[in-house]
C-alpha cells in the first residue's frame, strides 16, 4: 500500500470516476485503474463497484477511506513542515531555558538561530525551571528546557540528559569523600534560587532525600544566583551544591572543590511542551537546535 495508491483511491472516491481522478493526477486513466487494481489485489478485496457511470465504495472501500485520508493528510503535513523549516521567514519563536543554561553552552542559542533564520523574531525566557514549566503549561511560551522534577500536568516531557549534582566546599576535608544527606544537613549550607526556594527542582530532590533520612535541611544563607553562592563558598562562609556543568566551568573558583554524593544525585534536563499541541515551525526549529546543542555539549564531556 503506497501513498500514490491511496491518493488515487481518494481522488476516485471524491470525483466518482477513474477518468476524473486521472485528470487531476495528470496521468492516464489506465494508470489510475492499475493503481487501484494493485491495491485491491494486495488486499484481496474489491474497493469499488459501479452504479451507472459512477463509482460506489464497497464495504472494504468504506473501511479503508478514513485511514487513507489520515495517511495522506499526515504525509502532506510532513511535506508542509519540511517546507516551513526550509523557508522560515517571519514569525516568532518562543522558548524557555533553565536558569543555568549558559553552563550548557546554550547562551549562543539565539545567535545560532538568528544566523540561520534572520527574519524570525525570538523570545527566550531564562528563569527557574518552575517558571518555564508554568509558562509552557499556560501557553505563554510554546516549549522549553527544564530540570526535573517539575509540575508536569498538561505537559509532554522528553528527558534529554542527566548532569550529576556535586557538593562544593573550600575546605578540603569536607570534600575528601562522597557526602551523605546527613552530612549536608549538618553543614552551613548556602543555596541559590532563593526566590523559588524549595520549589526549585534540585532543592526538591534534596528535600525528598532529607525527609527519607529523617533529617532537615535549613540553608544558612540563600542567594539568587549560583555565582553568588560560589563566591561565598570561596570565602569559607559555607558550602553549596552545584551541577557538574557549573563545577567544571570558569565560574567555579579554583579554591572550591567538589565531590559527588554517596548516593549519586542528578539533574535531569528535559524538553517540555503542552501535551497534544503542535509547535509552530519557528519554535519547533528553535527547540531542535537547543536540543542539538545540549546533546553535542554532553557528548564532548
Amino acid at each position: 500500500m503506497t501513498l500514490k495508491q491511496l491518493r488515487a483511491f481518494l481522488l476516485a472516491v471524491r470525483m466518482g470516476s477513474f477518468t476524473a481522478a486521472a485528470t487531476t493526477m495528470r496521468v492516464s486513466q489506465a494508470s489510475v485503474s492499475e493503481l487501484i487494481r494493485k491495491l485491491e489485489d494486495e488486499n484481496a478485496t474489491p474497493l469499488f463497484t459501479r452504479s451507472g457511470r459512477r463509482l460506489v465504495l464497497t464495504a472494504a472501500g468504506s473501511a479503508l477511506l478514513p485511514y487513507a485520508e489520515q495517511a495522506v493528510a499526515a504525509a502532506d503535513d510532513g511535506v508542509r513542515a519540511l517546507r516551513s523549516v526550509r523557508s522560515l521567514e517571519g514569525g516568532v519563536a518562543t522558548f524557555g531555558l533553565l536558569r543555568n543554561a549558559a553552563y550548557y553552552l546554550l547562551s549562543d542559542l539565539a545567535q545560532h538561530f538568528h544566523e540561520r533564520y534572520p527574519e524570525v523574531r525570538i523570545r527566550l525566557i531564562g528563569l527557574n525551571s518552575v517558571e518555564v514549566a508554568a509558562a509552557v503549561a499556560a501557553g505563554t511560551i510554546e516549549a522549553g528546557l527544564v530540570v526535573l522534577p517539575i509540575e508536569a500536568e498538561g505537559l509532554a516531557v522528553t528527558p534529554l540528559l542527566r548532569d550529576q549534582v556535586r557538593y562544593a566546599s573550600a575546605t578540603p576535608e569536607r570534600v575528601s569523600a562522597p557526602v551523605s544527606i546527613e552530612q549536608i544537613a549538618r553543614s552551613r549550607l548556602i543555596l541559590y534560587d532563593a526566590h523559588y526556594g524549595w520549589r526549585d527542582p534540585t532543592r526538591r530532590q534534596l528535600a525528598d532525600r532529607a525527609q527519607l533520612a529523617g533529617v532537615k535541611l535549613e540553608p544558612w544563607i540563600e542567594v539568587e544566583h549560583v555565582e553568588s553562592a560560589l563566591s561565598l563558598v570561596e570565602r569559607g562562609v559555607g558550602d553549596t551544591v552545584v551541577s557538574t556543568a557549573v563545577a567544571e566551568s570558569p565560574a567555579c573558583p579554583r579554591s572550591v572543590r567538589t565531590i559527588g554524593f554517596a548516593e549519586p544525585l542528578h539533574d535531569t534536563i528535559a524538553l517540555v511542551r503542552r501535551a497534544g499541541t503542535v509547535l509552530s515551525p519557528a519554535t519547533r526549529e528553535l527547540a531542535r537546535l537547543a536540543q542539538h546543542m545540549l546533546l553535542a555539549r554532553d557528548a564532548r564531556t
